[in-house]
């Protein structure tokens, strides 16, 4: 029977039980493996890792494991302190956009507001979920580490947070995404683009109090819901405000949308 040493780094232990986490970790195999699998096999999902160096040297996922193998991983926060060779995250895509799982609907709620590309449906199964992360490059946001293992996901994330006020704070960082936050582009309910429309064209849908007070208003071009500013408008422009003061550490931890 062979052995290797595993050594995770920074927050890759949050994925080990507590008798691996920040320990040298001794793996017995006895069949052929690519180092993915065996990363994989020891609870770490692979979208997760950013290198890693093998006695010395660092290697892909396709690495195929041997007998007294010493195996450092580490995630993309090492980087503020080693910058590698060689890296098995995949190229960065050149549109942001993402898709997430059942647990984090208040997320997508919260991302879209923000102005993020965002789909979520409280019934996509797993492989539903792998398939468009997949066919349409968006980054698959997750509460469930198995489905980030599975192989056809190359961009993913395992959301730690299950405070959703902390969880759109800790994706923005992840992604470095405050610079692009747009707010108030997109429906909060299906996640189209909204336009601008006369308030003519639309009088006979408006609360009798909206129609006397409010004369701007946007429409979501893909299920015609109506926008106007009004208390929740307010509500919405605080969280954005808060969001955006994080960035300069005056944030404060904001009320639920």
């Amino acid at each position: 029977m062979a052995i290797a040493y595993f050594y995770f780094h920074g927050e890759l232990n949050h994925f080990l039980p507590r008798h691996h986490k920040q320990v040298k970790i001794s793996h017995f195999f006895e069949e052929r493996a690519s180092i993915k699998d065996m990363i994989e096999s020891l609870g770490v999902p692979h979208p997760e890792v950013d290198f890693i160096n093998v006695n010395g040297e660092y290697v892909n996922f396709s690495y195929i494991v041997s007998d007294g193998d010493t195996i450092n991983v580490y995630p993309i926060s090492a980087r503020s302190v080693i910058i590698p060779s060689v890296s098995v995250l995949p190229k960065p895509l050149s549109i942001i956009r993402f898709v997430l799982d059942i647990h984090l609907g208040k997320l997508a709620t919260s991302l879209r507001l923000l102005g993020f590309d965002t789909l979520y449906r409280n019934d996509y199964e797993d492989e539903k979920l792998a398939e468009i992360s997949y066919s349409q490059a968006r980054i698959l946001l997750t509460r469930d580490k198995g489905l980030l293992m599975r192989s056809l996901v190359t961009h993913g994330y395992y959301v730690r947070n299950t405070n959703p006020q902390q969880q759109i704070i800790e994706v923005l960082q992840r992604f470095d995404l405050f610079k692009l936050i747009s707010p108030f582009k997109r429906c909060l309910r299906c996640n189209g683009l909204l336009e601008s429309v006369d308030k003519q064209s639309i009088v006979d849908k408006l609360p009798e109090t909206v129609r006397s007070q409010i004369d701007q208003f946007q429409r979501c071009q893909d299920c015609d819901r109506i926008y106007w500013k009004g208390s929740h408008y307010e509500r919405l422009q605080q969280f954005i405000d808060e969001v955006l003061d994080f960035r300069t550490g005056k944030y404060k931890e904001h009320k639920k949308l």
